[in-house]
């Protein structure tokens, strides 16, 4: 008797198991690249966006109204999402800092979730950048679409059909502009839809939501709009007619009370903004930044017909981010790499079968994605993350959190809380603005003595401690056949596997 009530106790226990197990929720992990806050949810355009799909998922999830990247550039942004640790932790700072080969055994999201007994898929832009930045031991399929095993290649022909080595196509520059580098291009191109790798991309993601999955799955779709080039399908410019299209409100003068190191960041880059409105091309830019933002929502819409339409609809879990934001002439700037809003503010949508759709308006960061995708599929461990779970504000978003961190290089660091941007430069210059009273970050308010104590407050978020920056990439010789990274310093070697296909 004893003896059956032993092995009922066990059958038991492995049956609670498996039914806990099976009943884990799915993930569809959804990024887009260099999306602001021009979403019509989010209300960051002065004019009508088109993104019915971005709506309509912020009324399904928890739509987070302050959500801030972890660095304003691509690949320090994805290496931060992807690992959980911000670049001052992990010294990952610029785009040529790539994690693999500085750390080959760091456990990243796709990798966790493999670990813990999920089907892993992906394609597009996750993390960034080429096979480089891809160990394909991650995942259980990877459709490499924009990006090849070669990490010098920039993409394919039909989102870069140029490179240094072989002429522009017939009707470049598309953009009509003259003088801009080959990437800084827009336009309508002579592509069939199917043929876009964005396209592709989503049809991917349509393609695995069809199939049938016997375990949970974690699946990311990146899609690459709306970063430049701004090349897109004609419908998607017609949705936007010049004379309703707004240019964001920028000052001449606005830099005048920002410190140099604020200075020298915004002058990056300016001399394509000199190009764009010299040539009378300015509001064509933002035509075509618009336009590439409804292509991708029209991406994602594709996508969660596919998952409504599947079986898992009711368990699983979506995300959907963008790794930083993008200016388009605020503060007399062009492009990302700033720590103000137009930088740092980005869409941000949780959806998830245990929590009510609603509206946070805390500030939060993009670092805290990992942890709270642990959480939400039951993944414990004693893995250190610098971000924290996002749980506590989807079950109740008023929920007080501390500030947002955002870093850009070494040194340089910006606080966000729900009123204030705090800015500290590596010479120990600042800014600060009050979002109550100063929306687009005009009056620089560091100096004035009776914010001291805002400043003090906020500054306790500031990294205690920078490590120093990551070995670049050239500094590496790395073979795409066995995935392996040689430093040229010693000769050591990271193995991986080959790349899927």
């Amino acid at each position: 008797m004893r003896h059956r009530f032993l092995l009922y106790l066990v059958l038991l226990t492995s049956l609670g198991q498996a039914l806990a197990k099976a009943e884990r929720p799915n993930v569809l992990f959804i990024a887009v690249d260099d999306m602001k806050d021009w979403v019509n949810c989010l209300g960051g355009y002065e004019g009508r966006v088109h993104t019915p799909n971005i709506d309509r998922l912020a009324k399904r999830g928890m739509l987070f109204t302050n959500a801030h990247c972890v660095s304003p550039k691509c690949a320090p942004s994805r290496a931060a999402i992807m690992t959980g640790l911000r670049p001052s932790t992990t010294g990952l700072y610029e785009n040529q800092h790539w994690w693999y080969p500085n750390f080959p055994n760091m456990v990243t999201m796709p990798m966790r979730f493999r670990q813990s007994g999920y089907s892993v898929a992906g394609a597009g832009k996750i993390f960034h950048h080429t096979a480089g930045n891809n160990p394909p031991r991650q995942w259980n399929e990877f459709k490499r679409l924009l990006f090849q095993d070669d990490p010098w290649f920039r993409g394919s022909k039909l989102n870069y059909p140029w490179t240094h080595h072989t002429p522009n196509p017939k009707g470049f520059p598309f953009s009509g502009v003259r003088g801009l580098p080959h990437e800084n291009d827009w336009g309508v191109i002579p592509v069939a839809d199917e043929e876009l790798d964005d396209v592709k991309t989503a049809d991917f993601a349509l393609r695995f939501l069809e199939a049938k999955h016997d375990r949970p799955f974690f699946l990311a779709c990146g899609l690459f709009r709306p970063h430049l080039p701004w090349y897109a399908p004609r419908r998607f410019f017609d949705l936007y007619p010049l004379a309703n299209v707004v240019a964001p409100n920028s000052r001449e003068e606005d830099l005048e009370d920002v410190p140099e190191a604020g200075k020298r960041f915004a002058a990056a880059r300016r001399s394509d903004l000199n190009k764009i409105e010299k040539q009378g091309a300015k509001l064509r830019a933002v035509q075509a930044y618009l336009a590439s933002i409804s292509y991708a929502d029209e991406q994602l819409g594709h996508v969660l017909d596919a998952l409504e339409s599947s079986e898992y609809n009711a368990n699983t879990v979506i995300v959907f981010w963008s790794d930083h934001g993008w200016h388009l002439g605020e503060k007399q700037h062009w492009h990302k790499s700033t720590l103000w809003e137009e930088a740092t503010r980005i869409p941000l949508i949780i959806a998830t079968p245990q929590t009510k759709p609603g509206v946070c308006s805390q500030s939060v960061s993009l670092l805290d994605l990992y942890p709270t995708l642990m959480e939400l599929c039951g993944i414990s461990g004693d893995q250190k993350f610098d971000g924290l779970s996002l749980m506590p504000q989807l079950r109740a978003p008023e929920t007080k959190r501390r500030p947002a961190l955002i870093e850009f290089r070494k040194g340089n660091a910006a606080v966000r809380s729900a009123r204030w941007r705090y800015i500290r430069y590596s010479d120990g210059s600042e800014e600060l603005y009050d979002h109550k009273t100063d929306p687009n970050e005009w009056e620089n308010l560091a100096a004035k003595k009776r914010h001291e104590p805002v400043k003090q407050r906020l500054a306790k978020w500031l990294p205690e401690k920078w490590v120093e920056p990551a070995l670049p990439k050239n500094a590496f010789n790395f073979d795409p056949a066995t995935y392996s990274w040689k430093r040229k310093d010693n000769g050591k070697i990271f193995q991986g596997e080959k790349p899927a296909r």
